[in-house]
Parts: structure tokens; C-alpha cells; sequence
């Protein structure tokens, strides 16, 4: 094939290609002054005997009253040829799509180019380009962008990554940038990514109460009066302003924007999305009229930048009392927001939506939960745990429902074909505790000290700038770990193992949010006899955090380390933290020499199928399983007995292990926060298949753990503020 030359459609995809997309060609010199993007995400997939297609969407930002762009795609063809060279794609070959234009206002406009594209018997390059494409500020060539599909009978191959920003006050000497995405795009060259899942705080918005608009309201020192203030049109409109402007800071900070435009996206937002805790702030505080309307706006700019849909037409102030409750799922309309501005309407919802049934409580939309094919055998969920949140719930009990309901829906006709289950939560589930430390922080002993934080300003920085309460409480308090949490934890994770065992697909858990890297797992209490291969309750958490912000101390990595117990769920599952870490990354001293299990630096996670030669996926019996161990402290299976950096799978593109069927993870740890070229240390293991033949006391059981899986309605609701006491 010439280089840059398109290669022949077959003609099932020519003529797919050209009924979807009817003939066009891009406007003859138009000008598009673009100020951020394109940004590829990934929407879903239709999968069936006979086809599958891929649904994604490109989006860009523009100047307001630019001419309707237009993109052209065309097929570069199998992965494993040349990579073109052209520097435009020709306006002859290939589909040409409009934008559809979801939001405009005086100051930008947000367009989107919806993708759908039919999956081949090979692994397929596709490339776009946007023709006239240019940087406001003089003339700029963009090159044409590209990004891999999997074939037919593939499962993707997922990057996972979070926290990619940095909090407030952090050494920007010391943290020089985004740099691990230059890693990222030096394994996406070696072997493609077919999607990165952002697993929350994709950016950091806290700045917003040190040098933006709440800035004066964070400053008032009497709580009342903080918690009383209005949140009026004109402070929505500064705070919407600057969260506009700092996601296009951010998102055209390379390398990261590099990899925006060749890897397509999943989010689920988490707190920094919004503002640092939001959601885990005391009930009467998070109540407050500006927590409310930041909360609006955050959603507004999420909905656009990070899942290219139309946001609400308005969002919360208390000057448009129709905008402070929900109004038949959403904020009601101000026409003060909407003057001189157009916002999409009508439109049909993604299929990949998992839409809550009522708002949250502190913002007036519903909670978007996702359901996703990622190729041939792996399903995905991403949980929504943000938009329901509060101190004492990360969700609904009915939300839990509607997921379940939406996998049960989507196994019966999957053709037996899903033989992984991905589940994307914002914070670990299989973690260390911290009770003993939430128990000093919410005990008696810290009033004193909170009173003179009050009158004298001692101990400022213990104290966080909204309710007051200990800094660290709104984190511990984030955790399914807390206290206020087990319940929900708990049953979460035993409906999750009645899903594995009634349809014998493996359940992995993705998490983030704590800034560094582990391998959490939930298994078989050993005295059950159950090797892993056949065990239904055991579930990896792989937690990889974060990508970019910096990491806690070494001394407090060691803490959790020394913390990582054997922990009952109940009395047929325990949880403990993997060894994993057998050297320090580069040479370069992390923390402890025998800590194992807990990696604080940098880091990202690759997930890759094994794919078997065997027949009907099932390589499970050819394998001799390892003894039952004692406990979780040793290795659980062979895929675990060869952990570390050694393994296959460390340098974040073989999946060679030989666990036929199972999935091959790595975490890429960064060697110095200094090296901007962001030169990584790798970390692998294996996750063996499940095969697992449910027995009728399993389904006797499922049906009555059911009955007995969510608290009422009433239970789960907000409780209001009460003094803290210890609880033991």
C-alpha cells in the first residue's frame, strides 16, 4: 500500500460507510479557529454473531459564529501496516461528517462529530481530520490524528489511569507536569490502546476557592455566614468561566492532549471534578446555596468536555428559584443563561446511560451510570459515585438496582460471549482501614483544638476552608472503607460475586483517587478449599492513582503497608493487598524495602486479554492450580506466584503469560517526577478466567442474599449532622 494512499473499502464496509454518511465534501477555505480539542471518546458497541459496530464521537471547541466544521475519516488499514505519512486526508476517499454543534455562547461553541464504524476480521487504524482546523491566535496545520479499533473477535485493550491533575499548593518545581502520558503514548506506538478509562479527578478544580471566584467567599470566616451566602446569577456566570477555562488549560497541556486525539475516552467524574470533597462534606453544609451551584456548573462542563452531550440548558442559582430544584430530572431554565445562547435539545439519550432514577441531593441532575461492550468478551460499568453521594451513602440502593438489572439485560443476549466483568468505582474497595484514624480525628479530643482553630486561627491547616471539620475527614470519608459505608461495601460486593457465579464471568475492579498504586483482591476464605480459577468471589481491585498529582509520603505508604490485614467480608470472603512491588522503581527508593503492596509514585495501569487457542475460551483445566495457601498473603494462583517485575506483562504491551482467557495487568510506576520524558519501572500479573457451575444451594442463596441487599429508601437517605463520637 503507497503511503498515504487509502486502501480499497471491502464492500460490505463501503457501502455501510456510505449509507450512514452520504456523500459530502468538507466547505471549499473555511477557517474553524479551534481553542481545544479534538478529544476521541468511545461510546459503545453492537455485538452480534454477524457484525459488530463501534460508536465514538470527536469533539472540538471553537470560537462562537464559526462556519459548521466537518470531519473526514477513512480507514489507514490493519495495524500492523505502515502507518501513513499524508498530511491531510484527501476530501475524495473516504466519509466526510458534520459537527453537530451542542452549545454555543458569546464566548466559544462546542461541536461534535459522532462515529460509527464497522469492525473487521483484522485490528483496523482509522484516521480523521478536520479540514481548516486552526489556533485563534495565527494559521496552524494540524496533521491528521489516528486511533485503533479491535477486530471482530477481539477484546479491547484498556489503559486506566486517575487523578491526572494537581492539587492546590503543590511543588510545580518538583511535579514538572503531565509527563507519565509520554509513556503512555510510548506503549499506545508499541501496541495499541483501544480505549483509557478515566477513573474520576480526570481534572483538578480546587484552585477555584484559592485564585478564582470563591476565593472571597472561602475567606469568611464565620461558618454560618459562609453556609447562608447566595450563589446569584453573576457569581454562577464568574465560576462558569473559570471552570471553562481551566479544563482547556488542562486539556491542551501536552501530553496529555496528545493522547486525547488518538486514544478514545471513558470518565466517571469524582470530587476534584467538582471541588476537593464535594459530596463528603457534612449534610447541612454541602447544602449550602454555593456548594449547589458549583455543582451545576461542574456537571455543565463534565456532560460537554468529558461525554460530548449537550449540557442543561441551566444550572443552579438562587436569584432563578426554578434552577434550585430539579425539574422533571434536571435544573429548571433561567433566560438569563440563555441569552444569546443556543443549547442542543431533544436529544436521544446514549445507550450507554444508566440514568438514576431522582437527582442527588446536593446537585440537580441524575446520577449516569455506564454499561459498555468492550469488545468481544469483556463488559464494562463505570458507577457514577459522585452525583448521589453524601457522607453516609456513595449510592442509591435503587441505582444499584438499575446497574444489576442493565448486566442481567446484557449477559441474556450476549450470546454467551462476556467472559469479564470491568467495574469502575471512583475510591478502592479492597483497601486498608483507617477506622483507628477516623475514630482520633471525629473524637472528642479534637474540640478544643477546633476552637481555637476558630478564634485564634491555631492549626490552620488541619482544618479544611468549608465545614470545618478535620481536612482529612472529607478522604477517610470518601472510602468504602469508612464506617458509614460497610453495609453499602459489602452487599455491593456480594451481588457482584452472585453475578459471577450465576453467569461464570470474572468480576476485576478498577479504582482510584488515593495517589498510589495496589492490588487489592477479595477470594475465598481458604477453609472454603476453592482455588482462585474456580472461585467466584475473588475479585482483583486494581488501584492505580495517580497518573499526575503527587504522591503521599513514603512514611505513609509504609502505614497503610503495615495496616494491610487479612479482612473477613463475611465468613466465606477475605481481602488483602497483593505483593506486587518486588523492587523499587528504577532503583530509585520509594518506600520501604519490605513493603510490597503499596506503590507511592506515579503510575498507570494496562489491561490486556489473553487470548486463548483453545477451544470455547477454556484453558482453566490445562493449568495445575497452586496449592490453597494458608492465606492472602501468599499468591493465590500461578498469575499472582509470578507477580512483579519480572512478569510478562510488566512492560505494558505482551500478554504472553499463558493464562489463556484471563487478562494480563500492568502498572507502569514513574522512576523520577524530574525525567520529563516520564521513564517508567513496570509491574505485572495475571487475572485467571473464571469457570465456575453454579449448584442449587448457590442459587438458593443468591435468591435470599437478594432479598436482604439494600437498605430502605428511608435508611440511606442523608442524615442530618450530629455530634462526633467515636465509634468502635
Amino acid at each position: 500500500m503507497a503511503s498515504g494512499t487509502f486502501p480499497p473499502f471491502s464492500p460490505s464496509r463501503d457501502s455501510f460507510l456510505n449509507h450512514l454518511y452520504p456523500t459530502a465534501t468538507p466547505h471549499p477555505n473555511v477557517q474553524v479557529d479551534v481553542t481545544c480539542g479534538p478529544l476521541l471518546n468511545f461510546k459503545n458497541m453492537d455485538v452480534t454473531p454477524s457484525s459488530s459496530i463501534w460508536y465514538g464521537s470527536v469533539l472540538i471547541v471553537t470560537l462562537p459564529g464559526q462556519p459548521q466544521p466537518r470531519l473526514c475519516l477513512r480507514q489507514a488499514g490493519p495495524v500492523a501496516s505502515p502507518l501513513p505519512t499524508s498530511t491531510s486526508s484527501s476530501t475524495t476517499q473516504g466519509v466526510v461528517i458534520d459537527g453537530l454543534r451542542l452549545f454555543e455562547d458569546p464566548k466559544k461553541a462546542f461541536w461534535r462529530f459522532s462515529l460509527t464504524l464497522p469492525l473487521e476480521n483484522y485490528e483496523a487504524r482509522w484516521e480523521y481530520s478536520i479540514p481548516g482546523l486552526r489556533s485563534p491566535d495565527g494559521p496552524q496545520v494540524h496533521p491528521p490524528w489516528d486511533f485503533v479499533v479491535p477486530s471482530r473477535s477481539q477484546s479491547m485493550r484498556l489503559m486506566f489511569h486517575s487523578c491526572n491533575g494537581f492539587s492546590v499548593g503543590t511543588d510545580m518545581n518538583t511535579w514538572v507536569g503531565p509527563n507519565l502520558w509520554n509513556d503512555v503514548l510510548r506503549v499506545h506506538d508499541r501496541k495499541p490502546f483501544h480505549v483509557m478509562i478515566g477513573g474520576g479527578d480526570q481534572i483538578y478544580n480546587d484552585g477555584i476557592r484559592v485564585d478564582g471566584p470563591l476565593k472571597e467567599w472561602t475567606s469568611i470566616a464565620n461558618p454560618h455566614k459562609r453556609r447562608a451566602h447566595g450563589f446569584d446569577n453573576d457569581l454562577r456566570a464568574r465560576c462558569d468561566d473559570y471552570y471553562f477555562a481551566n479544563y482547556v488549560r488542562w486539556y491542551t497541556t501536552q501530553p496529555f492532549q496528545a493522547a486525547n486525539g488518538r486514544i478514545p475516552q471513558i470518565n466517571i467524574w469524582d470530587d476534584h471534578d467538582i471541588i476537593d470533597g464535594f459530596g463528603s462534606y457534612t449534610d447541612h453544609f454541602m447544602r449550602c446555596s454555593v456548594f449547589r451551584g458549583i455543582g451545576g456548573v461542574a456537571f455543565k462542563y463534565y456532560c460537554l468536555f468529558q461525554h460530548h452531550i449537550a449540557p442543561p440548558k441551566s444550572t443552579y442559582t438562587t436569584d432563578a428559584p426554578q434552577t434550585m430544584h430539579a425539574v422533571n430530572g434536571t435544573a429548571g431554565a433561567d433566560p438569563r443563561q440563555l441569552a444569546d445562547t443556543f443549547v442542543l435539545e431533544d436529544q436521544t439519550e446514549d445507550r450507554s446511560w444508566i440514568v438514576g432514577k431522582r437527582p442527588g441531593p446536593y446537585v440537580e441532575e441524575k446520577s449516569r451510570n455506564i454499561y459498555m461492550r468492550l469488545g468481544k468478551r469483556i463488559a464494562f460499568i463505570g458507577v457514577d459515585a459522585r452525583t448521589e453521594r453524601t457522607r453516609h451513602q456513595v449510592n442509591y440502593p435503587d441505582t444499584y438496582d438499575l446497574i444489576f438489572s442493565r448486566l442481567e439485560h446484557e449477559v441474556a443476549t450476549a450470546h454467551g460471549d462476556i467472559k469479564h466483568l470491568v467495574v469502575l468505582l471512583g475510591v478502592p474497595i479492597a483497601y486498608p482501614r483507617l477506622a483507628w484514624l477516623e475514630n482520633i480525628l471525629s473524637s472528642p479530643i479534637i474540640a478544643p483544638i477546633r476552637l481555637l482553630n476558630k478564634r485564634f486561627g491555631f492549626a490552620g491547616g488541619f482544618f479544611n476552608q468549608f465545614d470545618g471539620q478535620v481536612d482529612l475527614l472529607d478522604d477517610l470519608d470518601d472510602h468504602y472503607t469508612a464506617r458509614q459505608h460497610k453495609r453499602e461495601r459489602r452487599l455491593f460486593i456480594q451481588r457482584l460475586q452472585d453475578f459471577a457465579k450465576a453467569h461464570s464471568v470474572r468480576v476485576t475492579i478498577l479504582g482510584g483517587d488515593v495517589h498510589l498504586a495496589a492490588i487489592g483482591r477479595f477470594y475465598a476464605n481458604p477453609k472454603l478449599g476453592i482455588h482462585s480459577e474456580n472461585d467466584p468471589r475473588y475479585i482483583v481491585n486494581v488501584v492505580s492513582s495517580a497518573i499526575t498529582n503527587k504522591p503521599p509520603p513514603k512514611a505513609v505508604a509504609n502505614l497503610l503497608a503495615r495496616r494491610n490485614k487479612i479482612h473477613h467480608l463475611d465468613p466465606d470472603t477475605d481481602e488483602t493487598l497483593m505483593d506486587i512491588f518486588d523492587q523499587q522503581p528504577g532503583g530509585v527508593e520509594k518506600s520501604a524495602s519490605w513493603n510490597k503492596v503499596t506503590m507511592p509514585s506515579r503510575n498507570y495501569a494496562c489491561i490486556t486479554e489473553v487470548e486463548t487457542p483453545l477451544a470455547n475460551g477454556d484453558a482453566a483445566a490445562h493449568t495445575d492450580p497452586l496449592p490453597i495457601p494458608k492465606n492472602g498473603h501468599s499468591p493465590l494462583h500461578k498469575g499472582e506466584s509470578t507477580a512483579g517485575s519480572s512478569h510478562s506483562a510488566a512492560d505494558g504491551f505482551s500478554n504472553t503469560s499463558g493464562m489463556y482467557g484471563g487478562l494480563d495487568v500492568a502498572i507502569r510506576v514513574e522512576v523520577s517526577p524530574q525525567n520529563r520524558d516520564g521513564a517508567a519501572h513496570g509491574y505485572g500479573f495475571s487475572i485467571p478466567p473464571l469457570s465456575y457451575i453454579p449448584s442449587e444451594a448457590d442459587t438458593r442463596r443468591q435468591s435470599r442474599s437478594r432479598s436482604l441487599r439494600s437498605p430502605s429508601p428511608q435508611e440511606s437517605r442523608p442524615q442530618q449532622v450530629r455530634p462526633q463520637t467515636a465509634v468502635h
